[in-house]
């Protein structure tokens, strides 16, 4: 810079200093506002095809992984379904295997019960007979010592003797062996004999009463 140049430089830079104007002026051009810019006045930057293509591929994709999303819940849903309907089989055939082996465990166990049911008769015949022999009181009280003991595991097992005053006939409990004509209206219908004794157990019938019915 040559020496009047320079001059003239600092002489203008002290005239601007000395200038109250110029402050004025330089804070009024910061205070300027900025003009804005309306979205019609933005002219949208060209895409190239390279672009374009990357954005179709990343549209497809995304596409493609909600269509798999969407068909893999479908499938998840179906399977669950399909779960759920085999645990419902699956229950129902264990209920149904336990009640059935209940079922076997009880009725072999009502098979055996009814078959001590002739001895308890034996046993009454027996019992039966040696009260009208008095040199049979040995044997009679062996009888009985027996046959209360079969009674009380019969009755352990809830097998229970029917009601012997029961007279009233009942096709449930009762099997008519024989029918006798009675005069006395009151009299038909009722038991009039019990030839064999009936049997229950827990309250179900093991074994039919056979007894005589007045007509």
């Amino acid at each position: 810079m040559s020496h009047k140049n320079k001059h003239k430089y600092y002489g203008n830079n002290k005239m601007n200093q000395n200038n109250p104007n110029s402050k004025e002026t330089e804070a009024a051009q910061q205070e300027a506002p900025v003009e804005e810019v309306t979205p019609e006045e933005v002219v949208p930057e060209e895409v190239s095809p390279e672009e374009e293509k990357v954005e179709e591929e990343v549209k497809d994709g995304c596409t493609d992984a909600e269509k798999k999303i969407e068909d893999l819940q479908q499938q998840l849903d179906k399977e669950k379904k399909e779960y759920l309907f085999l645990m419902a089989e699956f229950d129902n055939f264990r209920k149904r295997t336990l009640k059935e082996k209940s079922e076997i465990i009880k009725n072999a166990g009502e098979n055996v019960l009814k078959g001590l049911l002739p001895i308890m008769d034996d046993f009454e015949r027996g019992l039966k007979a040696a009260e009208n022999s008095p040199e049979a009181d040995s044997v009679k009280e062996g009888l009985k010592l027996i046959y209360n003991k079969l009674q009380k595991y019969l009755n352990q097992n809830g097998v229970k003797e029917m009601d012997p005053n029961d007279d009233t006939f009942d096709t449930e409990k009762h099997e008519a062996i024989s029918v006798v004509p009675v005069p006395d209206e009151d009299k038909k219908g009722k038991i009039l004999d019990t030839v064999e004794k009936g049997y229950t157990i827990n309250d179900k019938v093991l074994r039919h009463a056979k007894v005589v019915v007045g007509q």
